[in-house]
């Protein structure tokens, strides 16, 4: 019996998932563990299986366009199999009058977007088969093209490992650069003074959801600032001692992801959300950090935070980042904060104010730390500062609470053994 496979639900924010890439096309027999398509999420891009057997009877979209969440992706069943049935049933489901729809041709499936109910379960990121062709492109797949963009390699020069030649992720990380020969500088034509142009870029699944749930956040949630300057001399002098003896390099912003976890602890109503009707205190505590990336913004989670070391902390947090830069960060590595931290101090930046992360009471943005001239006892010395701005939900907290917050994170970071004990 044919089986329709569904656009599986790939992070909390997704609302479709844009076809990055078909590696099978209509009358291509499959097998329960082929990779048929990449799909490009608001998060990353992931690997779609069937998980059964048969042949490839019909596509519901194209390369690069999208299917909403439960959407029919494809069918899979017999040669020759009616899968018509599914289409409608699928159709008087959304509550639309079934209507006959042909199936795909390989060259250009048609697209009908439906709604269903049973997802198919995602595969871990990794490097999939290739839809090959007759002509001379190099073949690659996406996120092999993009690890290549983002180092300078000429694609063109990688050995392919991988089925029938094609390049993949481990030949880039593999690949020597000083064996190529290095890429010509472009060379830009004269523009004629005053001659006007522009250039439109398309919305990548991040960016639209981005878009999305801060215009949301921001225009829903009623917030206020509370800022607060940190002596960080102690800090300093703290990680300092800390790297000469840790397993892994601990940074500024794993202090602070540290301090704000046990700070969170001492003051529950910041680790909250609102829900509507009613306010969720969170019992555990997981921090997001922030993570640009080349689309825009991803959160990695660092979860129980305030149960980790700093060693730990640490170790975690450049393994998600790493994750996130290169693509392969899973859903429940970037789900599921009850805080967040947005750290642009190692962009030369002195303060700024950041928009809460949902489902998120309050998020902290970190500027630099500053040498800066100040008056202690009649006497000015040169202290190290930091400056932190506090962005509240004040539907869920009031600015005495978060004050009490920030005076709670202050002592840890002013005086760092506190957090050892």
């Amino acid at each position: 019996m044919a089986e329709a496979i569904r656009m599986p639900l790939l992070s909390d924010t997704m609302k479709e998932g844009v076809i990055a890439e078909w590696h099978k096309k209509v009358g291509d027999k499959v097998k329960s563990d082929d990779v048929i398509a990449e799909v490009e999420t608001d998060k990353a891009t992931m690997e779609v299986m069937p998980y059964v057997d048969g042949t490839l009877l019909y596509v519901g979209v194209e390369k690069g366009k999208g299917v909403p969440v439960n959407g029919i992706m494809a069918i899979i069943g017999k040669p020759g199999e009616d899968f018509q049935s599914i289409l409608d049933a699928d159709k008087a489901n959304a509550g639309a009058a079934p209507t006959t729809t042909e199936p795909a041709k390989a060259a250009a499936p048609t697209a009908t977007p439906q709604t269903a109910s049973q997802p198919a379960t995602p595969a871990p990121v990794q490097e999939a088969a290739p839809a090959h062709s007759g002509d001379d492109r190099v073949k690659a797949s996406p996120l092999a093209k993009k690890l290549a963009e983002g180092k300078g390699i000429d694609i063109s020069q990688v050995k392919g490992s991988g089925d029938n030649g094609r390049i993949i992720k481990r030949d880039i990380d593999s690949f020597t650069p000083s064996a190529a020969p290095q890429k010509k500088a472009m060379v830009m034509s004269p523009v004629a003074v005053g001659q006007e142009g522009h250039t439109d870029t398309p919305l990548t699944q991040m960016r639209k959801i981005i878009a999305q749930r801060l215009a949301e956040s921001k225009f829903s949630a009623p917030h206020f600032y509370l800022r607060m300057t940190i002596t960080m001399d102690e800090a300093i002098k703290a990680r300092k001692a800390i790297n000469d003896v840790a397993p892994v390099k601990v940074s500024f912003n794993d202090l602070i992801i540290k301090a704000c976890a046990m700070a969170l602890r001492q003051h529950p109503e910041v680790n909250s959300s609102w829900m509507g009707d009613f306010i969720r205190q969170n019992h555990h505590i997981h921090i997001g950090s922030a993570v640009a990336v080349e689309e825009g913004l991803i959160v990695p989670v660092i979860r129980f935070a305030d149960q980790k070391s700093l060693s730990q902390i640490a170790a975690e947090a450049k393994e998600l980042a790493d994750k996130a830069k290169n693509k392969k960060i899973q859903p429940q590595e970037f789900t599921g904060n009850t805080f967040t931290i947005s750290n642009l101090g190692m962009m030369d930046i002195d303060e700024f104010t950041a928009i809460i992360n949902p489902p998120d009471s309050c998020i902290l943005a970190v500027g630099k730390i500053s040498p800066t001239p100040v008056v202690e006892n009649g006497q000015v010395v040169v202290r190290q500062l930091l400056k932190l701005t506090l962005s509240c939900d004040h539907r869920t907290v009031d600015g005495a609470v978060g004050a009490r917050f920030l005076q709670t994170l202050k002592s840890y970071l002013e005086n760092p053994v506190t957090m050892l004990a």
